[in-house]
């Protein structure tokens, strides 16, 4: 078994500790992000199960995705975090469970569960891959955020999403939930919303699946994306998160930001919509 080696530190996050930290804090202070920067006193129990964060480089969605790692950072850190990203370069198992070794960062290593990973294998909703992990970013730019707000005390599980009809994300979801148990567990799904479309129309599609995910109705998220013709690209760990953070107990969904690429660092004439939502108990 191998390391995760960074695939686009110097692409989508600076490719240095200080170059990261220093991208971080500007993400986190930039007009469209919290304008804070995270706690480093956390308090009282944690309430939040699930954060659906943004995957693009972070001078494009860094502030949006900033508002869920800035909530985060108020509570305790879990002692795992699930992180379903979409699969961007086909390659691999329809539902891939990285199965090797730590993944590492400019930052460090992150420490993989692989008790968690061979339990979550075995319900035969995912499969040991490492093939789909190895260039996909989806799951990779969600690390340096929580190296940066939680340091090195926790675990993940990085699980890698091609297949995302409802029916396999409502089976992964359930198995989620059922192998995490009351363990203290977060559950991120990465996933960008409208992809190249002009400001106002991503603004309207978004919001149309922002209301499925608010409801938590995980049908709903992928009924609306198909009904609108709305090129989400992870809508399969949207659903998966919503499905299995209901199960763990989740009761309420919030939108903390959304935005787009024309708020925070490009054009308007075509944009990437972003959301950063939690889920709570």
């Amino acid at each position: 078994m191998r390391d995760r080696s960074p695939s686009v530190a110097g692409t989508f996050y600076e490719a240095s500790p200080s170059s990261i930290k220093d991208q971080l804090k500007w993400c986190f202070l930039h007009k469209v992000g919290p304008g804070a920067l995270p706690e480093r006193t956390p308090s009282g129990k944690r309430r939040i199960l699930a954060l659906i964060s943004p995957h693009a480089g972070y001078v494009y969605s860094g502030p949006v995705a900033a508002h869920g790692y800035y909530q985060l950072s108020k509570e305790p850190h879990p002692d795992v975090v699930v992180l379903l990203g979409p699969n961007h370069t086909g390659a691999g198992a329809g539902i891939s469970i990285w199965g090797g070794e730590d993944w590492i960062t400019p930052m460090g290593r992150v420490v993989v569960d692989k008790d968690l990973a061979k339990s979550a294998s075995q319900t035969g909703a995912a499969e040991l891959d490492e093939e789909a992990h190895l260039y996909e970013h989806s799951i990779e730019v969600q690390l340096p955020f929580l190296q940066y707000i939680y340091e090195k005390d926790f675990k993940i599980l990085p699980i890698c999403m091609m297949l995302q009809d409802y029916g396999t994300s409502l089976e992964l979801g359930r198995s989620l939930a059922k192998v995490l148990g009351d363990r203290s567990a977060l559950l991120v799904a990465s996933t960008d919303f409208s992809h190249y479309e002009p400001y106002s129309v991503a603004y309207k599609k978004d919001a149309k699946v922002g209301e499925a995910i608010l409801a938590m109705d995980a049908r709903g998220v992928g009924e609306t994306v198909m009904r609108e013709g709305i090129s989400m690209c992870g809508p399969g760990p949207v659903m998966s998160a919503i499905v299995a953070a209901q199960e763990l107990g989740a009761k309420s969904c919030k939108r903390l930001c959304y935005a787009t690429s024309g708020d925070t660092s490009g054009s308007r004439g075509e944009v990437v919509g972003y959301g950063s939502f939690i889920m709570t108990r």
